[in-house]
């Protein structure tokens, strides 16, 4: 009898595998992080090798740690960092080249020339989404013109593109001459290359960029019970278990998060910031820096829509305070280093570290640290550092609020900084609203799980998946109008200071 479901959680600094219970509870895990590769400035990169190699350990290590065994797994969802991309042959399964990540900036010529060739209107009318670095349709066509034996193993039908879940469900599922080559509508919406109306590959966005759509996977639901396969007796389960729900990681924890009606929100503080609202059955074009992306789709029932904030650099701030400045040891410092000053002391830092992203879309801005005097201390950095997030994400509050017309009234949370009290505290603070945390706050894997277990028939509806929701810990703002004001003042002009660096 089966007692679980596997989530595999594709992230962008690290894999995990979770097994979870029928009430929504982690059994089981294990994590292991990839290298990332800065080969130039801006440009970012992954092995995807090590990736799918990376996933095989800690599936196997999970396994190994519970004693769980292939015939007690009901399903397998998959969850990932989304716009990275991936090409590899079909025969051999050997990637062309490294993965271009999601925050990669070296197809910044190629969106400029687009928008120009096609007009500033065309993709987004089509895609909801801006012609942006960010984004896979471009970085499809990156790998084309620079790698010979891409562009002439996809011109010959033997190359195939695919997100980081693509490439690793194709292995899961046998690899060369038997995987599943597959997305779903929440990562293909995406990729700058499918009609969010139609759900497909559209001609008039693949063209401009001289993508083949035989390179491409076949679109399917997020919750599918027609499922796409089932993993390998050689695999690292060992067994044979349906694969059969994918979600983009920021769709999966909305999943996970239960915001299944529309005007309910949630925010996720991972390596990046992701601020989703459900809109409901139909795509809101946003006017004002957002995103319009597919949220989910359950077997055959009506897509779900969201208006998306992206934010490149949340959690990799804190990365990057530990690995490049060697401020911290561990991620997990930076809250008591942050705690030894009152206030930030007049400091803002701006990560546009990759440009900015929603709502401002400045490819060209680079990282700020601004109002710095002989008083800043290492306290003061930190605290900005945190701040960071909660200011960025009110940026995209605001944009939201002009798009859908809905104060909101409270945030669902999640992602690992969401376990940094102060964070929480200033992000209630800075937006006037309460903010609450979930007793589950891996929402992404959970989502991904959720995915899968609804394809089976695990749980039996998306009733089940609200009864196992749990509030954890809730915050209040404190904060008086005025000091809010002024904080927020000065963070927009740290963020214009960013402005037109390159």
């Amino acid at each position: 009898m089966t007692k679980y479901v596997g989530a595999i959680d594709l992230g962008t600094t690290s894999n995990r595998f979770i097994l979870f219970d029928k009430k929504g509870n982690i059994f089981g895990s294990a994590q292991k992080e990839h290298k990332q590769i800065f080969p130039k400035p801006g440009w970012v990169e992954h092995d995807p090798k090590e990736i799918w190699e990376n996933t095989c350990d800690v599936i196997m290590e999970t396994l190994a740690k519970t004693g769980i065994t292939a015939d007690e797994i009901d399903s397998i969802g998959v969850t990932n960092q989304r716009e990275t991309t991936v090409i590899w042959n079909r025969h051999t399964g050997k990637a062309y080249s490294n993965a271009i990540v999601w925050q990669c900036t070296r197809t910044d010529k190629i969106c400029k020339n687009l928008a120009k060739e096609t007009g500033e209107s065309h993709f987004p009318e089509k895609t909801g989404l801006p012609v942006a670095t960010y984004f896979s349709g471009p970085k499809i066509k990156w790998i084309l013109d620079n790698v010979l034996d891409a562009k002439r193993d996809s011109q010959k039908g033997d190359a195939l593109f695919g997100t980081i879940e693509t490439w690793v469900i194709w292995w899961l599922t046998g690899g060369p001459g038997k995987g599943s080559h597959i997305t779903d509508v929440s990562n293909a919406s995406r990729t700058l290359l499918m009609n969010i109306n139609s759900l497909d590959w559209d001609d008039t966005l693949l063209e401009p960029m001289g993508i083949p759509r035989q390179m491409l996977p076949e679109i399917k639901p997020s919750v599918d019970s027609n499922t796409w396969g089932t993993t390998r007796d050689s695999g690292p389960f060992r067994g044979k278990i349906p694969v059969c729900g994918a979600l983009g990681d920021q769709q999966a924890a909305l999943f996970g998060q239960t915001c299944f009606s529309t005007g309910e929100a949630k925010n996720t503080y991972g390596t990046g910031c992701f601020l989703l609202l459900n809109t409901g059955n139909e795509p809101v074009q946003s006017k004002h820096g957002l995103l319009t992306t597919v949220g989910y789709q359950i077997n055959n029932e009506k897509t779900v829509y969201c208006l998306e904030g992206s934010i490149a650099i949340s959690g990799a701030l804190v990365q990057w305070m530990r690995d490049n400045l060697g401020i911290i040891k561990s991620a997990a410092e930076i809250e008591n280093l942050a705690k030894t000053v009152e206030d930030n002391g007049d400091v803002y830092f701006v990560p546009a570290f990759s440009g900015l992203f929603a709502p401002y879309w400045q490819s060209d801005a680079r990282g700020v640290i601004a109002g710095m005097t002989r008083f800043t201390n290492k306290g003061h950095l930190a605290r900005a550092v945190l701040e960071a997030s909660a200011f960025q994400t009110l940026d995209i509050v605001n944009a939201m609020k002009k798009d859908s017309n809905v104060d909101l009234a409270l945030l669902k949370v999640d992602g690992g900084m969401v376990q940094n009290e102060l964070l929480m505290q200033f992000q209630s603070d800075i937006l006037d609203v309460s903010i609450i945390r979930p007793t589950v706050i891996e929402t992404t894997a959970l989502g991904a799980a959720y995915a899968a277990g609804l394809a089976t028939g695990f749980w039996n509806g998306i009733d089940d998946l609200k009864a196992n929701w749990a509030k954890g810990n809730e915050w209040q703002p404190n904060m008086s109008q005025e000091n809010r004001n002024a904080l927020t003042k000065k963070w927009q002009k740290a963020i214009e200071r960013s402005f037109n660096w390159i």
